[in-house]
């Protein structure tokens, strides 16, 4: 046997480099609005600048040929490149992701406490598996409304908070089924002592080296403090927080720039990263609001196009929705439907529910291979179990409120919704090579 001292270094992946990339951008990015900051330093090293949406855009701004542009609301970020040659009715390639993951979230009157402990109370964003929660060493992070109507990023990356567990010998049973109430349970502590009216808010105000009293609202949640990580004996496995669904916000943004370095192009590039997916994409930053149209709309228009352009280039575009799936779990294989287990670094997987809870059909099955086999990658295909509900995406919600043909794709993971989730290592890559094959091609 290898001496523990001399055992072989790890085989490198070829997915590493981008992984490597993908640490950052989730270390980088523990808030939507995190996130859209990540994702916008990518692009500006790309060239990209950022539009204002309330000033004017004419040919100088978002139908500039041969420059990419995006704009930011809240935490959501749309992204395109204008190639040479592109004229008003030229259709988009758009890929779409979300910027949000299931996380615990800061209430209004966040100060409150018990039995002598100092505590912070939380709201449940998502579907969140809150066991995953539990005695995990948490940050605070988020975003601060001022009382001059700007904005301010704070990030607090260190143990701040807990939600204990109770113990086993207070809870003989707790290993034949725990039960956690969302009220009572799933509040952190972060101290002991009386609490006191502002205190979170005072402290987050001097972490953002800002002054409490200009702080006039607030969207702060949690995060895990754990670093992401590679895993296993082989290092073939990442293992890090809010993957669902921000994997596919960096592989995306990647594409975009890899994209944006040809001068010409059959369609125009674009990312589409929203917020809000993960409670029904109903706001304004949304999949289902109107952001993704009124700046596709006025790209048209700032090429001189006309509604009828505007309906040209919709009925020839196409949305490749990217969100995480589900790879097949060893412990509960039962669960997936058996013809179709998707496994980790078996490339991006494509998502089917005849139901409509994802967008695909034929024609998007045809769109997606020609992207896979164009960027010379593996890919897999992914349908419930007939007796488990599906979940769903912004796919179908894109595809009905725009009218662009849209197929609903993504990368395999284990513990999808968990505090901290599993992939495989060269998935990101793989996934991000789709997406250049799909938006260059």
């Amino acid at each position: 046997m290898t001496p523990r001292s001399q055992s072989p270094a790890p085989p490198q992946h070829a997915g590493r480099a981008h992984s490597d990339g993908l640490i950052g951008f989730l270390s980088d990015s523990p808030t939507p609005y995190h996130a859209v900051r990540s994702a916008a330093e990518l692009l500006e090293k790309a060239g990209f600048r950022q539009l204002d949406e309330t000033e004017a855009w004419d040919a100088a701004g978002g139908g500039t040929s041969g420059r990419g542009h995006y704009v930011v609301r809240g935490g959501a970020l749309i992204a395109w490149y204008v190639p040479a040659g592109a004229g008003p009715a030229t259709p988009y390639r758009i890929v779409g992701a979300h910027t949000d993951s299931p996380n615990l979230r800061v209430k209004p009157v966040p100060d409150t406490g018990s039995s002598g402990w100092r505590q912070i109370g939380m709201e449940i964003y998502g579907g969140t598996l809150l066991n995953t929660w539990l005695d995990r060493d948490l940050g605070l992070a988020g975003r601060l409304s001022l009382r001059d109507g700007s904005t301010r990023l704070v990030n607090v990356d260190r143990p701040l908070l807990r939600v204990p567990q109770l113990a086993i010998h207070l809870d003989r049973q707790v290993n034949d089924g725990l039960k956690l109430d969302r009220q009572r349970h799933m509040t952190p502590v972060w101290g002991l002592g009386t609490p006191r009216e502002g205190e979170l808010i005072g402290f987050v105000a001097q972490e953002a080296g800002v002054p409490s009293e200009e702080i006039t609202g607030w969207d702060l949640m949690a995060h895990s403090v754990e670093p992401p990580a590679y895993l296993g004996r082989d290092e073939e496995l990442l293992a890090g927080p809010r993957m669902d669904n921000l994997l596919s916000v960096h592989a995306g943004a990647v594409a975009l720039a890899e994209a944006a370095a040809h001068e010409e192009l059959p369609a125009i590039p674009v990312l589409a990263a929203f917020d809000h997916e993960e409670n029904g994409s109903q706001s304004d930053t949304g999949a289902e609001g109107p952001l993704l149209g009124s700046v596709l709309e006025r790209s048209v228009f700032a090429r001189g196009g006309t509604y009828e352009d505007r309906a040209r280039a919709y009925a020839g575009s196409v949305c490749l929705s990217s969100d995480t799936g589900h790879a097949v779990h060893p412990n509960y294989a039962e669960r997936h439907d058996p013809g179709h287990l998707p496994m980790p670094n078996g490339g991006p997987i494509l998502k089917v529910n005849v139901n409509q809870r994802y967008a695909t059909d034929g024609s998007g099955r045809a769109v997606f291979t020609a992207a896979c086999e164009r960027a010379g990658v593996p890919w897999q295909t992914f349908v419930s179990n007939n007796s488990m509900p599906c979940g769903t995406t912004i796919g179908p919600i894109t595809a009905a409120r725009h009218g662009i043909s849209t197929v609903d794709i993504g990368v395999a993971i284990l513990s999808m919704h968990s505090a901290r989730e599993l992939c495989g290592v060269d998935d990101p890559h793989l996934l991000a090579r789709c997406m250049s094959g799909f938006l260059t091609g």
